[in-house]
């Protein structure tokens, strides 16, 4: 019986380092492992908006980027075909938001996440889901 190889993870966090975007953003790598990825950032005075709460765009992009290490974390280059969010509640000045993707489901071709971002205290602030798409081109680390 010929078994498919199980996926080896790779160093996300070696991944995260080249990611000028969101270091540029404050946005910090936590932790990951074979379809899951954490990221975390605290609401600062440049990431609020003209109402003087978190920008969305912020939350959206905590969201992504664990959606990103999320499903590259097999190794495999993935990028995103299809992503929506859903704000729960708004975010203020020193708020401490962690992002974290899961893997839902998996093909050959395609792989779907869940992406939950939450408060310090709890409080869900966003959920979002996304779908990839595997290249199955080997992610360069």
């Amino acid at each position: 019986m010929n078994r498919k190889p199980e996926p080896a993870a790779i160093d996300v966090a070696a991944l995260s380092r080249r990611d000028a975007f969101c270091a540029g953003l404050g946005i910090q790598f936590v932790e990951a492992s074979l379809g899951r990825a954490v990221t975390r950032v605290t609401i600062e005075q440049r990431h609020l908006n003209f109402n003087g709460v978190g920008h969305g765009g912020l939350t959206f992009t905590l969201a992504d980027a664990a959606f990103g290490y999320a499903c590259n974390s097999q190794g495999i280059v993935s990028g995103s075909i299809d992503a929506h969010i859903i704000y729960s509640v708004a975010v203020r000045l020193g708020d401490v938001l962690t992002a974290t993707a899961i893997e839902i489901s998996r093909s050959s071709k395609a792989s779907n996440y869940r992406i939950d971002v939450v408060r310090a205290d709890g409080t869900l602030v966003a959920a979002m889901t996304g779908t990839a798409l595997i290249s199955g081109k080997p992610v360069a680390v």
